[in-house]
């Protein structure tokens, strides 16, 4: 069966929505409600992918009985056998996808414990730069250590949606969307609870807020953490609908400095901006791209360039004369917990 071309751009523009919206629900929660400067959100993505790129077609092969011997050099012909059991076995597929988003997420919590921790006191430009050095440091560790994720060649990945076939893309994509939309539900919860208000309390006067008691260092500690859980299930979302890792995939431009662009664009200590910021980028993106042959006439340079020209000149206009972006933050709205 042919699906025409609209339907193929939907699917992929759903498929690409997904895991940058939880990162930047992720990233949302840290600047926007804690004020924390995560400039290496990278790590965390990154680090939720590796983890798919490592460990799912190990254990399952363990599992299987399959003989790996060098995994990474096999790595192709290991996990079409394994795809060839997930297509029959969607029992086996969907356990291994939970326990490998689970891990990663556990992975990634202890990715931002370990770059918050020694640095959590520092003031804001400082706690950035770390962030960003750890979040290279771990790529150039993916990139030059090939048993991790196959360094310059990168890794082929199971896939625990092979089951579905012929719909295979479109039931994937339906499953990330709703894991999404799970996670915007919850980061929406925990931003209207007590908790919320207390990290917007310590964003906007973090002095008062430990005269009235509050551990300050602890909260953004968990915050980092938190969000570093949230980003690395936005990884390992990429890398099960990518097919394969690879160090390069995961930089800091597409998934530090665009998640902060989105965030900015659509409105901060909002999760409908976050949303909103990131639907408006990642739709002009994929625009741009599935229309790059009939664009090149019409721009005097090369059309990859296009969508970083056009989405950045947005930025400096929201930022001129809009700077608390398209939806800017509103008083929260306390949950609605009636009494029995």
């Amino acid at each position: 069966m042919t699906i025409p071309p609209e339907i193929l751009f939907i699917i992929d523009l759903l498929a690409s929505l997904s895991p940058y919206i939880i990162v930047c629900l992720s990233l949302n929660l840290e600047f926007g409600y804690a004020g924390v400067a995560n400039f290496g959100k990278t790590l965390s993505v990154a680090g939720g992918a590796f983890l798919v790129g490592y460990l799912p077609g190990r254990f399952t092969s363990w599992i299987l009985g399959i003989e790996t011997g060098n995994y990474v050099a096999n790595s192709n012909a290991i996990v079409t056998q394994i795809n060839t059991v997930f297509t029959v076995n969607p029992i086996l597929a969907l356990s291994i996808f939970i326990l490998t988003a689970i891990t990663s997420m556990i992975i990634g919590a202890a990715l931002g414990f370990l770059a918050a921790y020694p640095v959590v006191r520092l003031r804001e430009e400082y706690l950035a730069m770390v962030f960003l050095a750890m979040g290279e440091a771990l790529l150039v560790i993916g990139y030059n250590y090939p048993e991790l994720v196959g360094g310059t060649l990168g890794i082929m990945v199971p896939d625990p949606f092979a089951w579905f076939r012929e719909l295979r893309y479109t039931a994937t994509t339906i499953i990330m969307l709703f894991i999404a939309i799970l996670t915007f539900i919850y980061v929406e919860m925990l931003t209207k609870s007590p908790l919320g208000r207390m990290l917007r309390a310590i964003r906007d006067d973090e002095y008062a807020a430990m005269a009235l008691g509050k551990n300050v260092a602890r909260v953004r500690v968990k915050t980092v953490m938190l969000s570093s859980a949230i980003a690395a299930l936005g990884g390992v979302l990429y890398a099960f609908y990518s097919g394969g890792v690879i160090a390069t995939a995961y930089n800091r431009v597409s998934w530090t400095f665009w998640p902060w662009v989105m965030v900015i664009l659509g409105g901060t200590a909002n999760n409908k901006g976050a949303v909103l910021g990131t639907f408006i980028f990642v739709t002009i993106r994929k625009i741009i791209e599935f229309n790059k042959d009939k664009l090149t006439p019409y721009v005097p340079f090369d059309v990859v360039w296009l969508d970083m020209l056009l989405l950045g000149v947005a930025l400096i206009i929201i930022l001129i004369f809009k700077p608390e972006g398209i939806i800017p933050e509103k008083p929260i709205k306390t949950l609605n917990l009636k009494k029995p």
